[in-house]
């Protein structure tokens, strides 16, 4: 055969492999969904996680979007999709522990539909209380309740995680007599405090920290098993050491059940890569005031499993 025939013949077995898998080019592209706000921590968490998505693998692109809903948007993405679909999408603790048990009819997925990649980050709430009340500590804190204190807690929702952890730690610390105050934003919720509607608010640490920079608030405890390590709140101790019940707001990126052993190992790979580089970990850190904590698979279902327990142990008090 000759040498023009055999490029000829060539091009034809290229071009079919094109239409099949791309001759020679076997990166694959990743929609990464975040059920929340586009303007939230998740969707530009996932956004940064993203762009390095290039520079850590030469097959495997993350492309983020953001689709604002909660469990609707998860329920939509799990009837949609199916093992094998290059899609991905963020569960947490709120969608698969908290959910289930306060309304289970919203909720038409369970942990089953997910393979678990990788814990994108963890946000640890904290406690603020207001200036005029000089409260410094969590020891400061109940020796406020065990004199009795007025409690009335901000929370972003009535059913949220924020206020199981307001009716836990509150519960635990035997105070006999307190309000949650449920808002209808994060963002209201951490402002109420600082403007007198409530004398304590529990929020994420970037919604609280301008108040607390201008000293109308002080952050007194995170709801973490250990003292905060980085940014602003540095040194604020963790509920967790003091035997208080704690939920961390995991973000967990997924995969649909039934996704090849293969990609899964890929994935999990870019993002352990994209967890350990600095400029990431750097802003993660130090702009949105959030942690790394890369989570196994088994790390997440005993943080799910954590979770269930106190819903199940306070769900009363907080559904009134």
């Amino acid at each position: 055969m000759k040498f023009a025939s055999l490029l000829k013949t060539a091009a034809v077995v290229c071009a079919s492999a094109v239409i099949a898998t791309g001759c020679g080019d076997s990166k694959k592209t990743w929609t990464v969904t975040c059920p929340w706000a586009p303007s939230g921590v998740a969707a530009m968490a996932s956004q940064k996680a993203a762009s390095l998505s290039t520079t850590y693998s030469k097959d495997t692109i993350l492309v983020a979007e953001a689709v604002k809903g909660d469990t609707a948007t998860i329920n939509t993405w799990v009837m949609d999709k199916k093992g094998g679909d290059p899609a991905l999408t963020f569960i947490n603790e709120g969608l698969l522990a908290i959910s289930p048990i306060i309304d289970p009819k919203k909720v038409r997925f369970n942990q089953d539909d997910f393979v678990v990649i990788q814990n994108l980050y963890s946000a640890v709430f904290v406690l603020s209380s207001q200036s005029d009340l000089n409260l410094k500590s969590i020891d400061d804190l109940k020796n406020y309740v065990n004199k009795g204190g007025k409690v009335n807690i901000a929370v972003n929702g009535a059913t949220s995680t924020e206020a199981f952890l307001a009716t836990a730690l509150f519960s635990d610390m035997g105070c006999k007599d307190f309000k949650v105050t449920p808002y209808t934003s994060a963002a209201e919720a951490a402002q109420a405090v600082a403007k007198g509607e409530t004398n304590f608010a529990i929020s994420h640490q970037t919604q609280i920290l301008e108040t607390a920079q201008q000293g109308k608030v002080d952050v007194i405890a995170a709801f973490s098993d250990k003292t905060l390590e980085h940014g602003p709140f540095a040194g604020i101790r963790g509920v967790g050491e003091y035997g208080y019940p704690y939920i961390t707001n995991a973000c967990v990126v997924a995969a649909r059940a039934g996704t090849s052993d293969e990609d899964v190992k890929k994935l999990r790979a870019l993002y352990d890569s994209i967890l350990k580089d600095e400029s990431f970990v750097k802003w993660v850190q130090e702009t949105m005031l959030i942690e790394i904590r890369p989570m196994t698979e088994a790390d997440f279902n005993l943080h799910l499993e954590q979770t269930r327990e106190i819903v199940n142990t306070y769900k009363d008090k907080v559904l009134g």
